[in-house]
């Protein structure tokens, strides 16, 4: 029986995580192997809850200090209450969002500095980190003309596309420093073309 596995998935805003996520989850249904879905912030009713804070369009006075420390707040929860006790039972996770994504949007957008977040993740993570990262790589400015535009519902959506630039800027560092964790995969392409090579990449990692 293979071994369980901790999954991230990450990238820009309108990469595709969403699309590549679900058919991951067909996948993993169609081969019978078990596995868990996240998504950050969220996975368990605190952290939904916290979620909603976060990106409600009303909350433009939020500090980028209170940001952070909203997301470490929901990311402790999330793994205490689900993703510790999945890893301890071996099973393999996926997850929409993790710390990388700290690091790209709060540390390099919101300029809060590599230490700082590495400070927040090290108390939310308890010594958990993902095995591997599927990063989509993609340009902002690519990616909001394919989604035609920002979702106006989302805060974070709506932060301008200096930030989203700051943003992918950020993931470019992440994957420079974790090559051995990070793989990258163009996210200009067709959506099954994109969720081909991610399997191939698990499957070359053992996971499937």
């Amino acid at each position: 029986m293979k071994k369980g596995a901790f999954i991230t998935i990450e990238g820009c805003e309108g990469v595709g995580k969403s699309t590549q996520t679900a058919m991951l989850k067909n996948y993993f249904e169609s081969i019978n192997r078990d596995a868990l879905f996240l998504r950050e912030p969220g996975g368990t009713d605190i952290s939904e809850k916290i979620r909603s804070v976060i990106l409600d369009t009303s909350n433009v006075g939020m500090s980028g200090i209170c940001e952070a420390l909203l997301y470490s707040a929901a990311r402790a929860q999330l793994i205490e209450e689900v993703i510790a006790p999945a890893l301890a039972a071996g099973r393999i996770i996926v997850c929409d969002r993790f710390t990388d994504s700290t690091f790209a949007y709060q540390g390099c957008a919101r300029n809060l500095g590599e230490d700082v977040i590495t400070r927040l993740n090290d108390i939310a993570c308890c010594g958990i980190s993902p095995d591997i990262t599927i990063f989509l790589d993609l340009e902002p400015e690519a990616a909001f003309k394919r989604k035609g535009g920002a979702d106006t519902g989302d805060r974070l959506e709506c932060a301008g596309i200096e930030f989203h630039r700051r943003v992918y800027e950020g993931y470019l560092k992440c994957a420079k420093a974790y090559p051995s964790r990070f793989r990258r995969v163009d996210a200009s392409s067709d959506a099954e073309v994109i969720h081909r090579e991610i399997i191939e990449l698990l499957k070359a990692a053992g996971v499937v």
